[in-house]
């Protein structure tokens, strides 16, 4: 039996190899429309984590009575420390803008530090298998160790306790970029490999046309993972050196006995490392192998 084309509406008004083209501007604005509906529904779901959050905290501050504050009482107090972030009373006495502004130099100064030095080692290990069998013991020997286990060897090398603390970021931040970076360089497939000697390119061609490109979403995850600890260790870091920053203000708060002030502090920290996250997450989408 013989099968006649179904002709849609289209193509039965135009002639055969004839199609209609979209009106100008059609794409971007079909772009701009999928765009708009997923920054939607990112909305819709960070606010719905939040309410989430709050709900337990609600039912945690009503299991606990007086010795947790509820989410108002603590919003109250948010409210107040956000309304005057910068306010400068004297070495004791900061606004929290101040306190985070301090506490994020701190974090991206060990964080960068880590980061030279991760990058071309996590190269190293990944290309040569002698650096490897060499390095690798090394790297799993100091990677568990405690943050905290790092100050005392940075307070007695610097003779600074915010030096110190710098320093413990950067002990901590230097494993998950080294890691991730010497795992995508081994994870290049051989044929990738073939064809740069094919072509015979130059090492530092192999490096920037085939190595780095193939790489670089590990190498991307890593810094993620680094800043992810980085912002973490900082409070803890701050609490022992004191002076000014998030850690400090928190411990202050304790000491003050006011768990409002402490958890309003966990809020401003979560935010921030909210933000963090998400800007290495679009800045790894721009960055994607194969785009």
């Amino acid at each position: 039996m013989l099968r006649l084309p179904v002709l849609s509406a289209t193509a039965a008004t135009f002639p055969v190899g004839l199609r209609a083209a979209p009106p100008r501007g059609w794409g971007l604005r079909l772009g701009l429309v999928s765009r708009a509906s997923d920054a939607a529904k990112g909305l819709l779901y960070t606010a719905g984590g939040l309410g989430l959050l709050g709900l337990i905290w609600l039912l945690a501050s009503l299991a606990a009575g007086r010795d947790l504050p509820n989410p108002l009482a603590t919003l109250e107090v948010f409210g107040r420390l956000v309304a005057n972030p910068l306010y400068d009373n004297g070495p004791n006495d900061k606004g929290v803008g101040l306190q985070l502004w301090s506490s994020i130099g701190r974090v991206f100064a060990g964080f960068a530090l880590a980061s030279l030095l991760a990058i071309p080692l996590g190269f190293l290990m990944g290309a040569n298998g002698f650096s490897r069998r060499l390095l690798s013991p090394v790297v799993q020997i100091m990677r568990p160790v405690s943050p905290l286990a790092w100050f005392p060897i940075g307070l007695a090398v610097f003779k600074s306790a915010p030096t110190a603390t710098i320093f413990v970021i950067f002990m901590t931040a230097l494993w998950p970029t080294l890691i991730n970076t010497a795992f995508g360089v081994m994870s290049l497939p051989e044929d990738h490999r073939n064809v740069a000697r094919v072509f015979r390119f130059s090492r530092f061609k192999y490096v920037t046309r085939v190595l780095l490109p193939f790489s670089l979403p590990h190498v991307l995850t890593g810094l993620r993972l680094s800043m992810g600890v980085a912002w973490m260790v900082i409070v803890a870091g701050e609490m022992l050196a004191g002076g000014i920053g998030i850690g400090f203000f928190v411990w202050d708060s304790w000491n003050q006995l006011s768990l409002e002030r402490v958890l309003s502090a966990i809020l401003l920290i979560g935010l921030v490392g909210l933000l963090l996250d998400r800007a290495f997450e679009w800045f790894g989408r721009r960055f994607a192998y194969g785009t």
